[in-house]
């Protein structure tokens, strides 16, 4: 079984309006309400994929009930930890080409509810296969939070997946205790590099660098251009099939989901790598965030193209 983790989920609502109007009232015919979060998405690909899921994070109020409701309709066990605070909601407006998002910043996690977690996460650990952490967390928690569930992790040998940026993603890679996989984008890891722009023979060279030495697998996604990729000793370019793109959002835990898979499934590097980002295309050309037609995992995967060099 995998874990999903989403510390801070929401209610993602989506506001479909032809026109917003500022000041006056604006009515909506048409309204879509899911279970949301990075983690979240992970676990509905994941699910897709015929695998054994269950999610975990914190839950509270009659939002975190709504959740708990999705995931059961869904078929994703349900390992998430009940807390005082309300879950939040995040809304996205959808007008006129655009998109306008309200998000709230959620609950704030009590020391009590964050040592219960760190409980409750030693005992799922022994559960499942393989984790992956996605997205922010809420207030509360310290920012050695996410090192502290890979220190647990690497205790009972279970691989990591990290995806996660700025102050926490630069936080985990200096503590002691590695993921077995990160996956920032291309900004995210011009962010961690202290730059405003990175290009790729940059990403490279930071690959090749002592930086990501601890950590054997590094996937730079750069959306529509692919990926470069570090396993251990090399590095992998991956270019992608030109697609009409529906809904990008949700891709890279698209990708997520898809090496997760990929690993506890056995396969090669490349054809891990061909796995993980079919799924992000998947996903790309589905309405729905979050979702792939299985169908075409085949074709899509037999038309990424893979190449490698050695690290000197």
């Amino acid at each position: 079984m995998i874990l999903t983790l989403t510390l801070n989920p929401a209610v993602d609502i989506s506001y479909k309006l032809d026109r917003l109007e500022l000041d006056v009232v604006n009515r909506v015919a048409s309204v879509s309400k899911t279970a949301g979060g990075k983690g979240l998405n992970v676990a509905r690909v994941l699910h897709q994929l015929g695998e054994e899921v269950a999610a975990s994070g914190f839950l509270g109020g009659s939002l975190g009930s709504f959740i708990s409701a999705e995931l059961q309709v869904i078929g994703i066990n349900d390992f998430f930890v009940p807390i005082q605070g309300e879950t939040r909601n995040c809304i996205a407006i959808l007008h006129e080409g655009k998109q306008t998002e309200i998000l709230e910043s959620g609950p704030i996690i009590s020391e009590v509810e964050a040592g219960f977690f760190l409980g409750k996460f030693e005992e799922y650990i022994q559960q499942v296969d393989l984790v992956t952490i996605s997205g922010s967390l809420p207030k509360g928690l310290s920012v050695d939070f996410y090192a502290k569930l890979i220190e647990i992790s690497n205790r009972y040998e279970t691989k990591v997946l990290l995806d996660t940026n700025g102050t926490l993603l630069t936080s985990t890679l200096n503590s002691t205790s590695k993921p077995y996989l990160i996956k920032p984008n291309e900004e995210e890891m011009a962010e961690l590099l202290g730059k405003s722009t990175i290009d790729e023979v940059e990403i490279i060279g930071a690959l090749e660098s002592m930086l990501f030495t601890d950590i054997p697998w590094v996937v730079v996604t750069l959306g529509a251009n692919g990926a470069i990729v570090k396993h251990n000793k090399t590095i992998y370019r991956a270019a992608l099939p030109k697609v009409n793109a529906i809904n990008p959002v949700g891709s890279g835990d698209s990708v997520v989901a898809g090496f997760a898979a990929g690993i506890t499934r056995g396969l090669t590097d490349e054809e891990l790598i061909k796995f993980g980002l079919t799924m992000g295309v998947l996903n790309a050309l589905e309405d729905k965030t979050g979702y792939i037609n299985i169908e075409k995992v085949e074709t899509v995967s037999s038309q990424i193209e893979v190449k490698s060099t050695s690290i000197h």
